[in-house]
């Protein structure tokens, strides 16, 4: 693909789970080279749907999805998609599924082909960076809901994507933790798109903030809701203070 052709570019997607009204509705979404997005929007809006479409876990009603210049839609296209994009799951415990946290981080380089060296290589690598030093042989159940995140955030980054999704990546954390993952993003050098119902944190950490609503994403352009006088960039967006 050229730098200017979009990553991800989803042309009017729809996406019902059986039994249930429509979730996504002709819905459109580009995420460019460089860019940082955040995503809101209340929950059963589809924003998680959203991320697992992309990465061909659930299969569209209708639409299109390219990415990568490349128009997806059997299985064999997301193999490829999931070399190349990093998903941050919700639930950390479903990210995590090896007995040690080395295990746990190498096996994705593993798993792109990298030699067993190479690939503890590059897990202890990815631990210095997000400060996780001797955390190799901790069990990973029994690891703190903020270290759980952290070692999940690790398991995403050691496969060297070109491209996140991170799926409410501070939720539920302490301060301290919510800081070094804000500071890890804010340095990394990778386009992606995170959910987060953080407002604070998508305006230190994203360019621009849509919602997701009735099926389909509004920029801040076409949100017109607004509870309280004061100006910052993402001020069309709906949102609460402490």
């Amino acid at each position: 693909m050229s730098d200017s052709e979009p990553i991800i570019r989803l042309e009017a997607v729809s996406f019902t789970y059986p039994g249930e009204g429509k979730i996504l509705d002709g819905l459109n979404l580009t995420l460019n080279r460089g860019q940082r997005i955040g995503l809101m929007g209340p929950n059963g809006s589809g924003k998680t749907s959203l991320f697992h479409l992309i990465m061909g876990l659930l299969v569209p009603d209708g639409g299109t999805i390219r990415i990568f210049g490349e128009k997806v839609g059997a299985e064999d296209d997301f193999l490829s998609v999931r070399r190349r994009i990093g998903l941050l799951f919700q639930d950390s415990d479903d990210q995590l599924f090896s007995p040690t946290v080395i295990e746990d981080v190498a096996f994705g380089p593993l798993n792109l082909g990298k030699s067993r060296d190479e690939a503890v290589a590059v897990a202890r690598k990815t631990m210095h960076n997000l400060g996780l030093e001797g955390f190799e042989q901790r069990l990973t159940h029994k690891l703190s809901g903020g270290e759980k995140r952290l070692v999940s955030l690790a398991t995403v980054l050691a496969m060297e994507p070109e491209v996140l999704l991170l799926d409410e990546p501070t939720n539920g954390l302490d301060e301290k933790t919510q800081a070094k993952i804000q500071d890890i993003l804010t340095h990394i050098d990778l386009s992606y798109i995170i959910i987060s119902h953080d407002f604070d944190f998508l305006e230190e950490t994203t360019d621009a903030i849509f919602l997701i609503d009735n099926g389909k994403i509004l920029t801040d352009a076409e949100v017109k809701v607004h509870r309280h006088a004061h100006a910052h960039p993402h001020g069309g967006v709906p949102h609460e203070h402490d």
